[in-house]
């Protein structure tokens, strides 16, 4: 008797599985899942990617990732490439990420933002916006570029380049830095930040405008 040909969703589902073991089985060391609406891929040698369109999401660790595309690729599916509405989120320090594109080396632990890209860290309160972001989540350092804006409580911070150290609550700004403060203002070609007193260290042309 000849059995029926099993339907597309059925398939879908079978093939789901089967890369999903795959991916856990590459990295025994790292709990890495994922779901999407629709997935491909190829496990060519050399060649090995796995695409999800579709309310994408892969769980990598503590960080949690979603966008409308996402492809993931290398050896023990290293890099994951992200495109379309990213959001991601390291649960642990709860560090949220809103990116147009988001590229991550789950061996490096780099998180590199590209577009209209947003950082939050809860912990600490401060949201900081750029063109470029790169997170070290091993060495908890994040560099941002080009129209860095950063915001706590009633503090804003802006520049074309900057280093935020998060153990050390340190924000290096460069590139035109400017610091509001309520009504004070700080100009410099270098101005440090102590994010955990507000204090305001500057160095070269500097200038400022305080109102008692």
């Amino acid at each position: 008797m000849k059995m029926p040909a099993l339907t597309n969703n059925f398939s879908r589902t079978l093939c789901a599985i089967f890369f999903l073991f795959a991916v856990r089985s590459f990295a025994a060391a790292d709990i890495f899942t994922f779901k999407a609406d629709k997935m491909s891929g190829s496990k060519a040698l050399g060649r090995e990617v796995t695409i999800l369109a579709g309310n994408a999401e892969v769980r990598s660790d503590n960080l949690l990732l979603r966008a409308e595309r996402i492809e993931i690729q290398g050896d023990d599916n290293q890099f994951i490439d992200c495109t379309g509405s990213v959001w991601g989120m390291e649960e642990e320090k709860e560090i949220l990420f809103q990116a147009d594109r988001l590229r991550y080396d789950r061996t490096l632990k780099i998180a590199r933002l590209e577009g209209n890209s947003t950082l939050e860290d809860k912990k600490n309160e401060i949201v900081a916006r750029g063109r470029f972001i790169e997170y070290d989540d091993n060495a908890e350092v994040t560099v941002f570029q080009i129209g860095v804006r950063l915001f706590k409580d009633d503090m804003v911070c802006r520049s074309e380049y900057a280093v935020y150290r998060r153990t050390e609550k340190l924000l290096d700004l460069s590139g035109f830095p400017v610091v509001f403060k309520k009504d004070d203002e700080f100009r410099a070609d270098r101005i440090r930040v102590d994010l955990d007193t507000d204090d305001v260290t500057m160095e070269g042309a500097v200038s400022g405008t305080i109102k008692n």
